[in-house]
């Protein structure tokens, strides 16, 4: 089960082949806060993980005629600029100063990735007892924009909507002049991370 309402993960999963079902945490981001982003993300990542499987574990407490989930998947993403946190732009004019200030330099987009699964003896009860969880850090380098080609890019409206301003899969990568680390955790989940991860649980 993805924790996430992000269509950019749900894509990387289907392309990937990894079957899944989608559920949104429903989780007050703005009140979950912490000075280093790469525990930040951890934090966010968990709190949407761990409320995911609540409402699985209730539904099925309920109805035990439901099938079982055996894994939930929580992940979150900021971008980190020069030690700003860098979230999604509130607004073009936010967008706009970032851009400007991101503009031929590189920044760190941090991925926390939470992965609850359950033992065999918990499985039926939606009870996940394990946890296995990391951030994950790429590099990301921008090319040196004008202002035309930035006031462009946020007029259409796709930096509001990513962590960083800017979205890798979409108009951003004609900026992104280079990456160091994963690609896929820019995106929103790293699937080295997930292949390992569920290599270890073995599902």
């Amino acid at each position: 089960m993805l924790a996430s309402a992000s269509p950019a993960r749900r894509r990387l999963l289907v392309q990937a082949g990894i079957p899944h079902q989608v559920r949104v945490s429903g989780v007050d981001e703005s009140s979950i806060m912490h000075a280093d982003p790469t525990e930040l993300v951890l934090l966010l990542a968990k709190a949407k993980a761990d409320a995911v499987a609540q409402q699985l574990k209730t539904e099925r407490s309920i109805d035990p005629l439901l099938a079982p989930i055996n894994a939930v998947l929580g992940c979150d993403s900021v971008f980190e600029f020069n030690g700003q946190i860098f979230g999604k732009p509130l607004d073009a004019s936010i967008a706009l100063r970032r851009w400007q200030l991101m503009s031929g330099e590189s920044g760190l987009l941090h991925t926390g990735h939470v992965l609850l699964t359950s033992t065999t003896s918990n499985v039926e009860k939606n009870g996940f007892d394990h946890v296995i969880k990391q951030t994950v850090t790429t590099r990301v380098h921008f090319a040196a924009l004008n202002q035309l080609e930035i006031e462009a890019y946020i007029a259409t409206g796709e930096p509001l909507q990513c962590a960083g301003g800017f979205a890798l899969e979409g108009r951003g990568s004609l900026f992104v002049s280079g990456l160091e680390g994963c690609y896929s955790n820019v995106i929103g989940l790293s699937l080295p991370w997930l292949r390992q991860a569920l290599h270890e649980v073995s599902l």
